[in-house]
């Protein structure tokens, strides 16, 4: 079986601890796998791989390198090799650059993945809450809401993305919530990148909505010298599977993270389905 599992309730061997009134769903997450429109094959072996070993697919963002229709059809074409596997995707901001996100999100739509701005899916016991967030660094020295007209409007971006984060989260009626991101919400996941774009590779505004609903874990990407983990203030683990990272920190295996979560049997959902 490929892939780096890590579990967020652990019993001293890396693997969940699982009730014997739970089973367990198995959710693989990687971000930034830059999609071009020469990337025919690339990723077919990775998503295969996926396949083998997950129960649900999450995308973290940069999905394709220059937002462009064309590449999601390529993506579509490499995802195939996911088979039924459920897919569930936020946008990044390669994805955004060329204005045609409304058309990238009908392509992908179109092919079964699960595209999050704001809203959440529930998919076999497991909720999925999704922005892309946005940048302006962490703790004492984010940046605040002062001075000109457009740094207003940056700070702005970055708390209605954490609103956005928090409306979806609060809507999940599952018990075990994940939060997919493309930026990071906590500092130490890029701290190992060089100091002047930390501010710009996520906002800690994003973490008190993590915090607050109990998140079992979140997963970003856009960071790719960063650091693969860290936890919040409260403790909710955090992993940053951008791919270059995962890559460069595991090298032996296939570069995804995941995460098994432990889901109650009291309300069985059928393998597959989503709601």
């Amino acid at each position: 079986m490929g892939g780096h599992f890590v579990a967020p309730h652990l019993n001293g061997t890396g693997f969940a601890d699982v009730d014997p009134m739970s089973r367990v769903v198995r959710v693989a997450a990687v971000g930034d796998v830059h999609c071009g429109k020469g990337s025919q094959g690339l990723f077919q072996p990775l998503f295969a791989s996926v396949a083998e070993s997950a129960d649900v697919l999450v995308l973290c963002g940069d999905l394709t390198d220059y937002g462009l229709p064309e590449e999601a059809r390529v993506l579509n074409r490499e995802l195939s090799a996911a088979g039924k596997v459920p897919v569930v995707a936020v946008f990044g901001n390669h994805d955004l650059e060329s204005g045609n996100a409304a058309e990238i999100t009908a392509i992908l739509t179109d092919a079964g993945v699960r595209v999050l701005d704001g809203d959440g899916v529930e998919i076999q016991g497991v909720g999925f809450a999704g922005v892309k967030g946005f940048a302006g660094g962490f703790g004492a020295r984010a940046l605040q809401s002062w001075g000109e007209d457009v740094m207003k409007r940056f700070v702005r971006e970055a708390v209605d993305e954490a609103l956005k984060l928090e409306a979806a989260l609060a809507r999940l009626t599952t018990e075990q919530r994940v939060a997919v991101l493309h930026y990071a919400p906590i500092r130490d996941t890029v701290a190992t990148e060089p100091p002047e774009i930390i501010p710009f590779l996520g906002s800690s505004r994003l973490e008190e909505p993590l915090n607050r609903y109990h998140v079992i874990a979140a997963f970003h990407g856009h960071s790719h010298g960063g650091s693969p983990e860290g936890r919040t203030t409260a403790g909710v683990p955090v992993y940053n599977v951008a791919l270059p990272v995962l890559k460069r920190e595991f090298p032996d295996r296939p570069p995804f993270r995941l995460l098994e979560i432990p889901v109650s049997t009291q309300t069985p959902v059928p393998a597959g389905a989503a709601r």
